[in-house]
């Protein structure tokens, strides 16, 4: 099981939207193999990027309201925020390298 950070949609606001790093957020589902294949995955570059990324998980199943606001239909869904805003979106399970491209903005070397 992940240790990152579980966001719920009452507590969006202010560990996501509200935060001064850039956050990455997981929507994912228990039920979602392709999302378990990831989690091990974000777990890494968790800690190796805490330093300029925050990485949280919002389980849609227990969170509606946060993933019909953003649109989640298809998981895994990663969604970057930064000051409030979606500034990058990744559908679909990718190994750790394609991952790291994609974050390459918002990750310090």
């Amino acid at each position: 099981m992940s240790d990152l950070k579980h966001v719920t949609d009452a507590s969006f606001q202010q560990d996501v939207l509200d935060n001064s790093k850039p956050v990455l957020v997981d929507f994912w589902a228990p039920w979602c193999a392709p999302c378990r294949m990831i989690a091990p995955i974000l777990d890494q570059i968790a800690v190796e990027h805490s330093d300029s990324l925050e990485i949280v998980k919002v389980n849609i199943d227990e969170n509606p309201q946060i993933a019909a606001k953003y649109g989640v239909l298809n998981i895994p869904m990663l969604n970057v925020y930064v000051k409030g805003e979606v500034a990058k979106t990744i559908v679909g399970a990718k190994p750790k390298r394609a991952l790291l491209n994609d974050l390459q903005d918002f990750i310090s070397a």
